[in-house]
């Protein structure tokens, strides 16, 4: 077992990634880091030792698992089956680092659950990437329709549950929006009210399933209602569980990305295209053949593939985490495609880097137009969050030359080794640079 330390931010590290050949054979999806993020949350409501499994030890967990242990939870981990053991039973009520809150944007979700066990909590506005304001409002007017009193001051958020909290028989929430985020935190505080809390247009996303799927485990007695309500009866006693995390989507996408524009044939075992509907049919669009299987996802890539439009929407629509990735399939692909960007304002930051690559993409406002091009140039390419860095790593695949990516620390956030696991395909990938850092060290 593996005791949590912390992981510092890479100095000097970056990746050089030459023209590959056909990406092929098969790999294995690890499970997704935005639900393991928010079932370590959820655990903060029980009071025991409890157990999440097909988790990847990337630098977001990593950085969420030293928030538990600051405060005051016991927090292993093992590499032989890929899990993660939390003991919650010494959690304590404290005011949460403000370094700590803003290197992992996920932190913003210990809110529901210590305001669930304790009535209250102290935190800062939270990190991420930096691909919009992705602000915590939806959240904070959601704790206040529960009864929550909430006061900010410099950046920080004091929240404390009222008696408003306890006194009604019934609670009705329409979000704005469908936040993934803003979702999964009203569910937490919501099973702890002896009330019937029914959230209007609520985020349905795979991880937000897999999230329901927790609590109930838990006790909770969640309904869903289709198309977009979430229906919880609180008041329930919680307990520890153990529980699988599911297969990581966006980490499916990337992979069999990579494979299409490398020309190759790969089995992505555990993607679920149920998770990615809309994502896969794009692919097939292009020409790619991609077979869903109850075991996973199989694609065989089109030699010439067309260029199709999108348009990023929440879920089912196609996802935004995936919109960078796409677009580099679109650069290289035949013909001319629209890509239209809804969810976040600054999520087309990797363009101005591909076009240092040679693709022809125009930018009006949220909308993208490519004209596919026959080949790409390598060049020194900075990633400014997760999905671009993902974006970067596979047009390096199809440059001429070399590509030397920047800010992989990112990339690192969300996927777990996984330069060794492209190499493994037939990827040609290095990390170079001075490495300093902490691992979770094996005690």
């Amino acid at each position: 077992m593996a005791v949590v330390q912390a992981k510092k931010n890479l100095n000097g590290e970056h990746l050089l990634v030459r023209k590959s050949f056909p990406l092929n054979g098969r790999v294995k999806v690890l499970g997704a880091k935005n639900a393991v993020l928010v079932s370590m949350a959820a655990l903060i409501m029980t009071k025991g030792v409890s157990k999440l499994t097909n988790v990847p030890f990337s630098s977001d967990i990593l950085a969420m698992s030293e928030l538990f242990l600051m405060l005051g939870a016991r927090v292993e981990m093992s590499k032989l089956d890929m899990s993660i053991t939390i003991d919650t039973r010494d959690i304590k009520s404290i005011g949460i680092d403000a370094g700590m809150m803003r290197r992992t944007r996920a932190s913003i979700l210990i809110m529901g659950s210590m305001l669930s066990r304790f009535g209250n909590v102290k935190v800062s506005l939270p990190g991420g990437c930096l691909i919009g304001k992705r602000p915590i409002d939806f959240h904070l007017r959601g704790f206040s329709r529960l009864g929550v009193s909430i006061s900010e001051t410099n950046g920080n958020i004091e929240a404390k549950a009222t008696i408003d909290s306890e006194s009604r028989l019934s609670c009705k929430i329409v979000l704005e929006y469908p936040s993934v985020g803003a979702t999964e935190n009203l569910l937490m505080f919501a099973t702890s009210l002896n009330q019937t809390t029914k959230i209007v247009n609520a985020a349905l996303e795979p991880e937000v399933l897999c999230h329901i799927d927790l609590l109930r485990k838990m006790g909770a007695q969640i309904d869903v209602e289709v198309p977009n309500c979430i229906v919880v009866q609180g008041g329930k006693a919680l307990h520890p569980v153990e529980h699988e995390i599911i297969p990581d989507r966006l980490e499916a996408g990337l992979f069999l990305v990579a494979a299409s524009v490398t020309g190759g044939t790969l089995a992505v075992d555990g993607a679920r295209a149920s998770d990615m509907d809309v994502f896969v049919e794009k692919l097939r669009e292009m020409g790619h053949e991609v077979v869903d299987a109850a075991d996973g996802i199989t694609i065989a890539a089109d030699p010439d593939p067309r260029a199709v439009n999108f348009k990023t929407a929440p879920y089912p629509g196609f996802p935004t985490d995936l919109q960078s990735t796409m677009m580099c399939a679109q650069c290289v692909a035949s013909g001319e495609s629209i890509v239209e960007e809804t969810v976040f304002e600054n999520r087309l930051m990797h363009v101005r880097e591909l076009k240092k690559m040679g693709a022809q993409i125009s930018v009006s406002g949220n909308i993208a137009r490519i004209k596919g091009v026959r080949r790409l140039y390598g060049t020194e390419v900075i990633a400014t969050d997760i999905r671009a860095a993902c974006a970067l790593v596979i047009a390096g695949c199809v440059a001429r030359g070399v590509t030397t990516v920047q800010g992989i620390e990112y990339l690192e956030r969300a996927h777990y080794q996984i330069e060794k696991r492209l190499q493994q395909l037939g990827c040609n990938i290095e990390r170079v640079g001075t490495q300093v850092r902490e691992e979770a060290a094996l005690l």
